[in-house]
């Protein structure tokens, strides 16, 4: 049974599927509920376990794998907004699952079927979830955010100063042409002036901007409203300089989601860089 067994394990191994875009190897938590589970199956079909150890190996491996989009997104660095919806799923289903089990073992506790002294950790991992779910809603609306804010670059306000009647975009084109130097300037006397580092939502290039198509290198999102201190410093400074920008004053659907001040001259598409 046991050379069986490891037969099984291996051809679970080789048969797991590969992606060809990626040479990164599975999680290792998901291999070996995936190896759990084709263990659990061949025993459960010949009766040597019960199906319900079947179940909760496949629930396992449902967590597992949640576990590990949250590994990549949560604490990661750069996401899409495709990236931020899964988030968010993965750690709703991981919250859902400590929530189920936390009811039920109050249901055993209630019939007198387990001790109270087994709830405490499991008050404890919903919690957690909790907390992790949260902290994947805040990241996920950031990107969505960011999102917006990208979009709106593809809007073309006109040129030179113009009106802000009725808060409508407004784009300068300076000098057309903003480099780092120029920002390492601006960031010192943002915080010399404010006392605060400069509110910067997209430094460069980001995933958003890729997946939108557009080609956000040497360029700069600042979150803040041009008509509070800190933005009518920054615009008032960005002109001194005669440093190209954008500024939004409110969320505009398919432009803006809020306020903000883009650095640097529009961003160009990356499909009419490759052409």
């Amino acid at each position: 049974m046991r050379f069986f067994l490891l037969l099984v394990a291996c051809s679970v191994l080789c048969a797991a599927p590969q992606s060809p875009a990626s040479t990164a190897p599975e999680d290792p938590d998901v291999l070996r509920a995936r190896l759990n589970i084709e263990r659990l199956r061949v025993l459960v079909e010949s009766g040597a376990a019960p199906r319900v150890q079947l179940e909760q190996a496949e629930d396992a491996l449902g967590d597992a794998q949640d576990l590990a989009i949250l590994k990549r997104t949560v604490y990661g660095q750069d996401l899409t907004e495709e990236q931020a919806n899964e988030m968010v799923a993965a750690a709703q289903r991981r919250l859902q699952r400590r929530q189920k089990q936390l009811a039920h073992v109050r249901g055993l506790i209630d019939s007198g079927l387990t001790a109270k002294n087994d709830l405490p950790p499991l008050e404890a991992q919903v919690d957690y979830a909790q907390k992790q779910y949260d902290l994947a809603v805040s990241r996920a609306k950031l990107t969505h955010d960011l999102v917006e804010m990208a979009r709106a670059e593809q809007y073309h306000p006109p040129v030179g100063q113009g009106e802000r009647g009725g808060h409508a975009p407004v784009r300068y084109d300076g000098a057309g042409v903003f480099t780092p130097a120029q920002f390492a300037q601006i960031s010192a006397a943002f915080e010399h002036q404010f006392s605060k580092p400069l509110p910067v939502s997209a430094m460069g290039e980001t995933a958003v901007h890729r997946a939108l198509g557009f080609d956000h290198r040497g360029r700069v999102d600042v979150a803040v409203n041009p008509d509070q201190p800190e933005g009518v410093w920054l615009r008032h400074y960005l002109e001194a300089q005669r440093i190209p920008y954008f500024a939004f004053w409110q969320a505009e659907p398919g432009k803006a989601t809020g306020a903000h001040i883009h650095i640097g001259p529009e961003s160009t598409r990356l499909t009419a860089a490759a052409d």
